[in-house]
C-alpha cells in the first residue's frame, strides 16, 4: 500500500475531498485508527486534557454528544478498528472516551489489542486507513508528532482490496468499543500528562 500509485494531498484538499466521499458513500465507510498519541489542538477537550484539566476535558467530550448525531444520521454506516496497546497512553484515554460517545451517536467502533496487527507490521506500524469501496481508500498522513499533514487517495482495486479485506477481518475479532470503554477506561484514573513545549 505504502509503495501504491497515490494522489498526495495537503489537508486543505484532503478534508474537502474526504467529506464530500463520506456524503456521497453507499455502504460502508472503514476506518482503521493505528497510532497511540495524535496532536489535535483543534479540539478543545484535547487542550484541556493535555493541561491536566481532566475533568474539563470530560466535561467538554460529554457537551459534544448532542451534535455528534449529525455525523452519522442519514449517512453510511461508519465502522471503526481502533488498536489499543496498553498501558494506555493520556491520548488513548481520552479518545475512548470520545469514541465511546461517537459510539452512542451511531459510530460502530471495535478495539483490537495490538497483537492482533503484529502480523501485517513487519517492518512499521500500519497506517491510519479510510475505505470507502474496493476501488477507494485514504491513507490519512501525519507528521512524527501526531499533526494531521492531508492524505494519499489510492484507487488501485488490486491494492484496496486486499486492504479492506484485513480491515473487515480485524474487525470480526474487535470488541464493542462501549464495553472495552467501560470496563478499561472508565475505572482509570486521571491521565498524567506532560506540559506541551510551547
Amino acid at each position: 500500500m505504502r509503495e501504491a500509485e497515490a494522489a498526495v494531498m495537503p489537508p486543505e484538499v484532503y478534508g474537502p475531498e474526504f467529506r464530500e466521499a463520506y456524503e456521497s458513500a453507499d455502504g460502508v465507510v472503514w476506518k482503521l485508527e493505528r497510532a497511540q498519541n495524535f496532536h489535535e489542538p483543534y479540539e478543545p477537550s484535547w487542550v484541556a486534557m493535555t493541561e491536566g484539566d481532566w475533568e474539563r476535558s470530560l466535561r467538554l467530550v460529554d457537551e459534544l454528544r448532542g451534535s455528534l448525531p449529525a455525523d452519522y444520521d442519514g449517512y453510511a454506516e461508519f465502522r471503526r478498528v481502533r488498536v489499543v496497546e496498553t498501558p494506555i497512553t493520556p491520548y488513548m484515554q481520552w479518545e475512548l472516551h470520545v469514541l465511546a460517545a461517537r459510539a452512542e451517536a451511531g459510530e460502530r467502533a471495535r478495539v483490537v489489542p495490538v497483537s492482533a496487527v503484529r502480523p501485517f507490521e513487519r517492518s512499521e506500524p500500519l497506517p491510519e486507513l479510510l475505505i470507502f469501496e474496493s476501488t477507494l481508500m485514504y491513507e490519512v498522513l501525519y507528521d512524527a508528532a501526531g499533526a494531521h499533514l492531508g492524505g494519499r487517495r489510492i484507487t488501485d482495486h488490486d491494492v484496496v482490496e486486499p486492504c479492506l479485506a484485513a480491515l473487515i477481518g480485524l474487525y470480526e475479532q474487535g470488541e464493542e468499543l462501549a464495553a472495552y470503554h467501560r470496563r478499561e477506561v472508565v475505572p482509570l484514573p486521571p491521565p498524567a500528562v506532560r506540559p506541551l513545549a510551547s
